[in-house]
Parts: structure tokens; C-alpha cells; sequence
């Protein structure tokens, strides 16, 4: 199992829930809003998440205005 700091947990838990109700990408402003972070803490960690986890593939997908990542569970 990962070790997580709290941030990245709150990370984690958001995205495993999201994806299962079928969502696939996200912005890191998104989730910073749902989850009471700001969108540069969320986009610091997302790098980092991918290489970590286990659990979730954490893709960058793309970048138009901002980044876009694409997430599945493993």
C-alpha cells in the first residue's frame, strides 16, 4: 500500500469516486474545488500521484487552456 500525505489522500479519494461513476478526466481546478485545495496544490501532486499509485492509472492527456489528465482505475 502507497503512504499518502493527507492532501494526496483527499486527491485519491476524490478521483477513485469520480471514476466510478464513470468520469474519466479531470482539471486539477476542478478538483481543487471539490475538495477545498487550491488548483496549484492539486496540479503539483497529480505528477506525483501518477508515478505512486497503485491503485489508478493518472494519464496528462492534455492542454488547451490548462492541463488535462485522464484517470482509470488499475
Amino acid at each position: 500500500m502507497t503512504d499518502y500525505t493527507s492532501e494526496e489522500q483527499r486527491i485519491v479519494a476524490y478521483l477513485r469516486d469520480s471514476v466510478s461513476r464513470g468520469e474519466q478526466y479531470f482539471r486539477a481546478k476542478n478538483i481543487a474545488e471539490a475538495i477545498g485545495l487550491s488548483a496549484k496544490q492539486v496540479g503539483s501532486r497529480l505528477p506525483q500521484l501518477a508515478e505512486k499509485s497503485d491503485e489508478m492509472d493518472i494519464e496528462k492527456w492534455g492542454r488547451a487552456r490548462s492541463t488535462t489528465w485522464r484517470v482509470e482505475l488499475s
